[in-house]
């Protein structure tokens, strides 16, 4: 049994669900999103809440049944809430700057990198060295800022790159004489 595919979704006020057949959309204040469950579970809605069951007992539907649940909650989630990414520059010379539909980024390079910003996704740098990427979409979201990230990903030595906020960079040790 799934832990997690167990819990209904609870739809909160201000937020309206729609289930037909396989498709789940959401709307909410910050937009709309939707979303197609797989033929091997099945969804319902019923007294405010989404409930997802598997239709049959095999591995595949028993798998399925946690992660629908659980994009059924990022949707509930992005449309009440939004989702929210924080990367933080470190090194000489780093930073960063949005200038229209794209941020130009100063990473070390003989060059500035500029990366354009989907739609969708709204890119703030409240400092040179911080970056916030937001928006309803979870997968759209963390795509973003990973595709950031690997522009100049963190070194181990002086910790110099792009990481994220909450990530922690195992330090080395440099050589010795």
């Amino acid at each position: 049994m799934s832990r997690i595919g167990k819990k209904p979704v609870t739809i909160p006020a201000g937020v309206t669900a729609k289930v037909e057949g396989q498709s789940i959309s959401m709307k909410g204040g910050k937009g709309e999103l939707s979303f197609t469950a797989p033929d091997n579970v099945s969804v319902a809605l019923a007294e405010g809440k989404i409930v997802v069951m598997p239709r049959n007992d095999s591995t595949q539907a028993r798998a399925m049944w946690g992660t629908t649940r659980a994009m059924i909650n990022s949707l509930m989630i992005g449309v009440s809430n939004g989702f929210e990414r924080k990367l933080e520059i470190t090194g000489v010379g780093y930073k960063a700057v949005v200038s229209g539909k794209s941020v130009r980024l100063s990473l070390g390079y003989s060059h500035d990198v500029n990366f354009p910003i989907p739609a969708g996704i709204a890119i703030a740098a409240p400092k040179p060295t911080e970056i916030s990427i937001t928006g309803i979409d979870k997968r759209q979201v963390g795509q973003t800022a990973a595709e950031i990230r690997a522009l100049r990903p963190p070194e181990p030595y002086k910790g110099k790159g792009v990481k994220y906020a909450d990530e922690f960079i195992f330090r080395k040790e440099g050589k010795k004489k």
